[in-house]
C-alpha cells in the first residue's frame, strides 16, 4: 500500500511540511518533515492505512497520549500526534544518528562496556515507564536510536494500541505484536496481560545480541523462532565470546528465564 505522499502533504499543510520518506517498518512509514510552528525538523510517523482503519483514531490517540507523558533522558520524546484525512500520525524529534539495529548490522558485536552501558540506559528508561504503568511490548534494536552516543527508546504506546485492537484485527492485517527474535515467552504464548518483566526479557535478548553478534534464537520461520524459546536454552554467550564476565552471563540468564518470577523484580535490576 503506497502512502499517497501528496494526500498527506495536503492533509497536514499548515502544521507540517512533508519532505520525503525516510523508511518504513511493519507498522508505519516515517517521513522527514518540518514543524511549521516551531521551524524544526521532525520525524513524522504515519500508521499504515489498513492498520489505521482497523485501530480507529480514539484508541490510538488514547495510548499515544499516555506515552506522551513519559519524560526520561533515555526515552525519545513525543512532540505531537493526531488524525488528518484518515491518516493517524505521531511526531518525534528527528535524530541525527543511527538505530541500534543499524549499528549491530555494521559491527556485529559491541565492546562489552558499551553493550552494558546501553543496556543499563534502556533498563532505566523501561523501569521508569513500568512505574508509570506502561509496558513497551516491542523492545528491539530497531526501536532504539543512538543519539550523541546515548541510547534512546522510541515508540512507546504503539504496540499497546495495537494489542488493544485485538488479535482478530492483527491477523487480518498480518501483523503481530512484538518481534519474533525478541518477544518474551509469555508474549509468544499470546498473553495480553503483560508486565515489565516481558520487556526485561526482550532487553536481555538485545544484550545477548550486542555481546555475541548473534540472536539468542533463530529459525526458518517466525513461528520456529518463537517456539525455540520454549524448547531449548540459548547458547552460552561465553562460548561465543570467552572474555564476557561470568556475572554478566549470569544476569543475562536470569533476565531470560522462561518463568517471569525467576527474572529480576524490575528492569532497574
Amino acid at each position: 500500500s503506497v502512502l499517497p505522499i501528496e494526500r498527506l502533504k495536503v492533509a497536514l499543510s499548515g502544521l507540517y511540511t512533508v519532505d520525503r520518506e525516510l523508511g518504513r517498518g511493519g507498522m508505519a512509514t516515517v517521513y522527514l518533515a518540518q514543524d511549521s510552528k516551531h521551524d524544526r525538523t521532525v520525524a513524522l510517523k504515519v500508521l499504515h492505512p489498513e492498520l489505521a482503519s482497523s485501530l480507529g483514531p480514539d484508541r490510538f490517540l488514547r495510548e499515544i497520549k499516555l506515552a506522551a507523558r513519559l519524560n526520561h533522558p533515555h526515552i525519545l520524546p513525543l512532540y505531537d500526534s493526531g488524525e488528518a484525512d484518515g491518516f493517524l500520525y505521531y511526531v518525534m524529534p528527528y535524530v541525527e544518528g543511527e538505530s541500534l539495529r543499524e549499528r549491530l548490522d555494521r559491527q556485529k558485536q559491541l565492546p562489552v562496556d558499551e553493550a552494558v552501558h546501553h543496556t543499563s540506559s534502556i533498563a532505566s528508561a523501561l523501569d521508569y515507564a513500568h512505574r508509570q504503568g506502561i509496558v513497551h511490548r516491542d523492545i528491539k534494536p530497531e526501536n532504539v536510536m543512538l543519539y550523541e552516543g546515548e541510547a534512546m527508546v522510541m515508540d512507546f504506546g504503539i504496540a499497546k494500541a495495537l494489542s488493544a485492537a485485538g488479535s482478530e484485527t492483527l491477523t487480518q492485517t498480518g501483523m503481530m505484536i512484538g518481534t519474533p527474535a525478541y518477544v518474551s515467552p509469555e508474549q509468544a504464548a499470546g498473553d495480553v496481560d503483560l508486565d515489565g518483566r516481558s520487556d526485561q526479557y526482550s532487553l536481555a535478548c538485545m544484550l545477548y545480541e550486542m555481546l555475541s553478534g548473534e540472536r539468542p534464537f533463530t529459525g526458518a520461520t517466525p513461528q520456529a523462532v518463537m517456539s525455540k524459546r520454549f524448547t531449548e536454552p540459548p547458547k552460552s554467550v561465553r562460548t561465543i565470546r570467552p572474555n564476557i564476565p561470568e556475572n554478566l552471563e549470569r544476569a543475562l540468564t536470569k533476565a531470560m528465564s522462561m518463568d517471569t518470577a525467576a527474572r529480576y523484580r524490575s528492569a532497574a535490576m
